[in-house]
C-alpha cells in the first residue's frame, strides 16, 4: 500500500485564473526510489488545463522517472498524483489506498497521451494502421471512423503523403511526428513528452518541434522534459527545473531562464546560453 495517498493539498503556482484552466494534474510530495536509489524526493507540481510545462534538468535528475509515474509505468513509493481529479494507480477504500487493477490502471491511461524518446511504432503495421490500432482495439472505435480520425491526424503532423509507408521508410522526425499523431488519436486530456527530440539528428529536430507548437497553439495540455531551451522560451508557460530529485525552481520562462535565482539552474543554463 502507498504511504500518504490520502494528502492531495498541493500548493498551486501562482496563475493567472483568468488565463488558465482548473488544475488537470496535481502532484503532491512524490517520492519513488529504486532499491536504495531515491530518485524523487517530494516532488510537488500542478499543471493547469490548457498549459505547457516544461521540465528542464540534467540527467538524472527524475524527469522521466516522474513522467512516467504521472500515467503509472512507475509506481510512486509516496505521495499522490491525480489526474482530471482521478487519484492515479490507486483506489480509496475508507482510509486505506491500495493498487487498482492492471485493467483499471490501462483504462485511466487512455486519457494520457505519451510520446517517448523512440518512437516504438510496429514495424510490421503501415503508418496508417499504426494510428488506428490502439483506437480500434482499445476504445473499440469503428474501423472507417477510426481510419478518417487517423488521416486527419496525419495531415494535421504533415505526414497525410506517408499513410501507406512503414515504419522503416521514414526519417527519424518523421517516425516521431507519427508517434504523435498515434497519441492524439485516443484523444487524451494530457500528452506526455520524455525528450520526444533527443533521439533525433539535429536537422530533424525542428519538425518535431515544429508539431508540438501547433499543439500548443491548439490548447493542448502539454508536459515536456526537454534540453531544447528555445522550445522553452517560445512555447512554455512554465518551466520547472529539476535536480536530485526535487524541484528547485519554476516560474515563467523569462523568470526561471532569463533571471534564474538557484545558483544550480544557473549553472545548467549555462551550459546552453
Amino acid at each position: 500500500m502507498i504511504k500518504d495517498a490520502l494528502a492531495t493539498d498541493a500548493p498551486a503556482d501562482p496563475v493567472d485564473p483568468a488565463t488558465a484552466g482548473p488544475p488537470l494534474v496535481v502532484a503532491h510530495d512524490v517520492h519513488k526510489r529504486f532499491g536504495h536509489l531515491e530518485v524523487l524526493r517530494g516532488i510537488d507540481l500542478e499543471v493547469r488545463a490548457g498549459e505547457v510545462v516544461v521540465l528542464l534538468g540534467p540527467s538524472g535528475s527524475g524527469k522521466s522517472t516522474f513522467l512516467r509515474c504521472i500515467n503509472h509505468l512507475e509506481q510512486i513509493d509516496a505521495g499522490s498524483i491525480h489526474v482530471g481529479g482521478r487519484l492515479i494507480g490507486y483506489r480509496r477504500s475508507g482510509s486505506r489506498v491500495h493498487h487498482l487493477r492492471p485493467r483499471e490502471v490501462t483504462r485511466q491511461r487512455r486519457d494520457i497521451g505519451m510520446v517517448f524518446q523512440h518512437f516504438n511504432l510496429f514495424p510490421h503495421l503501415t503508418v496508417l494502421s499504426n494510428v488506428m490500432e490502439a483506437p480500434v482495439g482499445v476504445l473499440r472505435t469503428p474501423k472507417a471512423e477510426a481510419r478518417e480520425t487517423a488521416l486527419a491526424l496525419l495531415e494535421r503532423v504533415g505526414l497525410s503523403d506517408k499513410a501507406s509507408a512503414y515504419p522503416r521508410q521514414l526519417s527519424g522526425g518523421q517516425q516521431q511526428r507519427v508517434a504523435i499523431a498515434r497519441a492524439l488519436a485516443m484523444r487524451p486530456e494530457l500528452m506526455l513528452f520524455d525528450e520526444p527530440t533527443s533521439a533525433l539528428d539535429p536537422e530533424l529536430v525542428g519538425e518535431v518541434l515544429a508539431t508540438m507548437r501547433d499543439l500548443a497553439r491548439d490548447g493542448l495540455t502539454m508536459l515536456v522534459v526537454t534540453h531544447e531551451i528555445g522550445f522553452a522560451k517560445e512555447v512554455a508557460d512554465r518551466v520547472v527545473f529539476m535536480d536530485g530529485g526535487r524541484v528547485l525552481e519554476s516560474g515563467t520562462p523569462r523568470e526561471v531562464l532569463d533571471h534564474p535565482t538557484h545558483e544550480r539552474t544557473r549553472a545548467f543554463l549555462g551550459r546552453f546560453l
